[in-house]
C-alpha cells in the first residue's frame, strides 16, 4: 500500500510513507513520482532531507519528465532547491517540454528561485570553464602546447656534488 505526503505535518507524513515500507526511488503514483517528487512538490524540506540521506536518486524523472528539482521550482519552495543543489542534482536537466527548474521558476513568478538557480548555473559554468582552461595549462600555469610535456619546478636536491671528469683519475 502506497501512501501519498500528508502536507499538514511533515514529520506524520514522514511515518506514514516508512510504515507503507514505500522505496525512495520507487514511483509512489501512477505518474511515476518518487517520495522525493512528492516532498519537493510540497515543498517538504524536512522530508526531502531525509531521502536525500536514503541514497534517492535525484534526477529520476516522471512521466513528464520533471525530477525533483523541477517540482520544487514549480512551488517556489527555495529551501528544497537549496538542498537539491547542495546535493549535486543536474540543474540543467529538461523535462518533456524542454524546460530546466529555472525556466520553471521563472515562468511561475517565484523570482527568489529564478535567481538563485541563475546563479548557481553560472557558479557551475564557471568552473567547468576553469576546469577547461586548467587542463591546458602545465603544472606552473604556463600555457602547453598539444602533446608538449614540459616538467616545471625543481629537478631535484641542488645541493648534490657532482663528480667532475678529474675525480676519476688516479
Amino acid at each position: 500500500m502506497l501512501m501519498t505526503l500528508d502536507y499538514s505535518s511533515e514529520s506524520h507524513s514522514l511515518s506514514l510513507l516508512l510504515e507503507s515500507g514505500t522505496g525512495v526511488n520507487a514511483p509512489a503514483d501512477g505518474l511515476g513520482q518518487s517520495p522525493a517528487h512528492l516532498a519537493a512538490c510540497g515543498g517538504q524540506a524536512f522530508f526531502l532531507l531525509w531521502q536525500l540521506q536514503t541514497g534517492v536518486n535525484l534526477n529520476q524523472q516522471d512521466c513528464h519528465g520533471d525530477a525533483p528539482i523541477h517540482k520544487a521550482a514549480k512551488v517556489g519552495s527555495l529551501e528544497c532547491l537549496a538542498l537539491l543543489v547542495a546535493s549535486d542534482v543536474r540543474i540543467d536537466l529538461c523535462n518533456n517540454d524542454g524546460q530546466t527548474a529555472e525556466d520553471l521558476a521563472w515562468a511561475c513568478g517565484f523570482l527568489e528561485c529564478a535567481k538563485f538557480l541563475t546563479t548557481v548555473k553560472h557558479i557551475q559554468n564557471m568552473k567547468l570553464r576553469e576546469q577547461s582552461s586548467d587542463s591546458l595549462k602545465d603544472n606552473c600555469g604556463l600555457p602547453r602546447e598539444a602533446g608538449q610535456k614540459r616538467p616545471c619546478g625543481i629537478m631535484g636536491p641542488t645541493d648534490r656534488k657532482r663528480r667532475r671528469s678529474d675525480d676519476f683519475v688516479s
